[in-house]
Formats: C-alpha cells, sequence, structure tokens
C-alpha cells in the first residue's frame, strides 16, 4: 500500500486518480480558510513555485473538522484561496481527515505517522511528506512553516 494509491475528488468534483503524483514528492496537507494557519497558504504557494520544474506536488484538503474554519463550498474555497494567495497547487475537494467519514487517503497517512498520542489529525495544516514511491515520510506540525520543509523535500528530490 502506498499514498498514490488512492483516489480523490478535486476542488471541481472531478475523481482524480493520485497514482498521477507517483514519482514525484508529495507534501500532503489539511487546510481552512479561517484558521489562524491560513496564513500558510502563501508559503504553501512560495514552495510550490520555488519547486517548480522539480519532481514535486502540494495536495490541499479543505477540512472543516477543527472549529469549523473551513465553512465555505467548494467554489468558495477555491475563490479564498486564488484571490486572496494565488493559490496554484491542485486543490481537491472538502474532507474529514479524521473519525468514521475520515477519506481513506488520510486514514493511511495517519496510520503511517503515529505518535504518542495516537495517530489522529490533531488541527488545521498538518503536513505529510511522501516520497516518489508513495512511502509516508513523515508527518509535520501545523506550526511547521512550508518553507521550512524545503530541505527534506529536496533530499527526496
Amino acid at each position: 500500500m502506498n499514498a498514490y494509491e488512492f483516489k480523490a475528488r478535486d476542488i471541481d468534483g472531478v475523481e482524480q486518480d493520485l497514482q498521477q503524483y507517483a514519482g514525484k514528492v508529495t507534501l500532503i496537507v489539511n487546510t481552512a480558510s479561517k484558521c489562524g494557519f491560513t496564513p500558510q497558504y502563501k508559503s504553501l504557494e512560495k514552495l510550490y513555485e520555488k519547486l517548480s520544474g522539480e519532481p514535486f506536488e502540494i495536495l490541499g484538503f479543505p477540512c472543516n473538522q477543527f472549529n469549523s474554519q473551513e465553512p465555505g463550498d467548494a467554489e468558495d474555497i477555491k475563490n479564498f484561496c486564488e484571490i486572496n494567495y494565488g493559490v496554484t497547487f491542485p486543490l481537491f475537494e472538502k474532507i474529514d481527515v479524521n473519525g468514521e467519514n475520515a477519506h481513506e487517503l488520510f486514514r493511511y497517512l495517519r496510520k503511517e505517522t503515529k505518535g504518542l498520542l495516537g495517530d489522529s489529525v490533531k488541527w488545521n495544516f498538518t503536513k505529510f511528506l511522501v516520497d516518489k514511491d508513495g512511502k509516508v515520510i513523515r508527518r509535520y506540525a501545523p506550526t511547521v512553516d512550508p518553507l521550512d520543509i524545503e530541505k527534506d523535500i529536496r533530499q527526496l528530490i
């Protein structure tokens, strides 16, 4: 099993086979538009632009499970990200990352990065680094700025 064996609907509702990202290093992030960490969209986009042309991708998964900080629908989320942060990396439809309705990709990511306090995602902007083969390498806390992950990404590229 690896992270690229799943499917997910993009922000426009089109089912995407994550196998298309095989051969690339990916940073998978659960996002929210009304969170104290929302400005990380700027760092994510800067990282995405900085590594353009490299085998690298960022996948954003909006989630409303933490204090309802992603209340909008897909169109609201897409517009917010484009207008406020110029986001060009792929966004997916809003999902749950914890609980019985958690998206299967996040169940897998959590299982692969269990910590002392279990495997649940603690908050918005938790980041998962996945290598070219789909192996989950590391989980980063919401407080970690995406630009601080660049060195780890470059080691995998």
